[in-house]
């Protein structure tokens, strides 16, 4: 019989038993009974067994999410475990669970473990450990396994890139996450790993949205890449919204030569026509990515075609109008480090001129028919004066025939 203390409160009672001393080599399964002191010999019914493991023997195994720790609700993801090579048994455990999450026998060669979630819902996020068992005993508790899952709540916020998208090296950049929904946090993931650790953020509250500004400071090339931002509850910590539209940040200079951009026809155009932007370059492009300079939105990509002993790309623009004018520059960038691109090719002014708007058409029309209605009000009034001199004539006739004949 363990150690015990009885309390009663209101609400309930409870005994609390001590255990000790413990070993490494110990794995225990509890479970208790009541009974009244008129009957000793009547117990109820048992509670559920609760196992404690008490670990410290063998190395901790290290634990991870094969496809990240940020899923997609309704996505399979497997958590692995992989601890020593004698391990007989992987236990894996939910923070807040008094039972085993799952257990396992490795896998050999590679002795992991590997626990299989065939589709995540909101219930599987949290915060998971796992341990290894041999015949020396327990090994330690690994580190802990943060899980979210995202598009629990169907608001997606709105992510840019402040001054550009692209950036050359060494200069400073804001991504700004705005949301219309009130979230109490906005988070910004690099492709589907948590990245808050090395950014400044800062979250700003006004009637009509929440927005959150992270810094980037001295850009470097492992700021390269596809960002998204989530906002999520105090309360749900582990529980994201739907994902903003991905936002790739591209740098500039890593590549040791610049591209060339020219227009065709004509760097000076009028609304309506044609255009066409043409990216070459003698060095190996795989692909080319066409700039506006002070744009936040994403730059255009093209793959290249290789003609002669050129790689090239033609970015063509239909029907252009005004907003479409401004300063261009095109990069390269190669396969196998997509988001670090050449340095830019010289700068190309596009002018956009001689546009017609809509509303503008329409006031000209307005005026035509204002001035129509003018006309028209005039040759009434013209007709209506004519009207009466006739009328004052004819009865001034009627009144001179009218006294000759008495």
């Amino acid at each position: 019989m363990l150690d015990s203390k009885y309390n009663y409160s209101i609400q309930y009672y409870q005994a609390l038993y001590s255990v000790g001393p413990v070993t490494s080599s110990q794995r225990w399964t509890f479970q208790c009974y009541s009974n009244y002191g008129r009957s000793p010999l009547l117990w109820s019914e048992p509670s559920d067994p609760l196992e404690l493991l008490f670990s410290g023997t063998l190395h901790k195994p290290i634990i991870k999410a094969e496809t990240g720790s940020v899923v997609t609700s309704g996505s399979p993801m497997t958590i692995c475990c992989e601890g020593s090579l004698d391990a007989e048994i992987y236990v894996l455990h939910k923070e807040g669970s008094q039972k085993p999450w799952g257990t396992q026998t490795p896998e050999k060669p590679e002795n992991k473990a590997k626990f299989s979630i065939p589709s995540v819902t909101k219930q599987h996020g949290g915060q998971y450990r796992c341990y290894c068992y041999s015949s020396a005993g327990w090994s330690e508790r690994s580190d802990t396994l943060e899980l979210v899952v995202t598009g629990i709540y169907h608001k997606k916020p709105r992510l840019t890139a402040l001054p550009s998208p692209v950036v050359t090296l060494g200069e400073n950049m804001t991504l700004q996450c705005v949301s219309q929904e009130g979230y109490d946090e906005l988070v910004l993931t690099k492709e589907d790993q948590k990245f808050l650790s090395s950014l400044n953020s800062q979250f700003i509250y006004s009637i009509i949205q929440y927005q959150a500004l992270f810094s980037i400071d001295h850009v470097t090339s492992d700021h390269g890449g596809t960002f998204r931002c989530y906002g999520y509850y105090n309360q749900t910590p582990h529980m994201w919204s739907v994902p903003s539209e991905p936002l790739e940040i591209h740098i500039t200079g890593q590549r040791p030569f610049s591209p060339s951009l020219s227009v065709k026809p004509n760097s000076t155009v009028h609304s309506g026509d044609n255009v066409t932007l043409l990216c070459q370059s003698p060095y190996k492009v795989d692909t080319f990515i066409l700039s506006k300079e002070g744009a936040a939105q994403q730059p255009q990509q093209l793959k290249s075609k290789s003609e002669a002993w050129d790689f090239q790309a033609e970015f063509s623009m239909s029907a252009v109008t005004s907003a479409l004018s401004g300063t261009y520059r095109c990069y390269g960038s190669q396969d196998s480090s997509p988001y670090l691109l050449s340095y830019g090719s010289d700068p190309v002014e596009l002018m956009v001129s001689g546009e017609v708007t809509l509303n503008s058409q329409t006031s000209e029309n307005q005026d035509h028919t204002v001035e129509n209605l003018i006309r028209m009000g005039m040759a009434v009034m013209i007709l209506i004066v004519i009207g009466i001199l006739v009328f004052e004539g004819w009865g001034s006739q009627r009144q001179i025939h009218h006294a000759a004949e008495k």
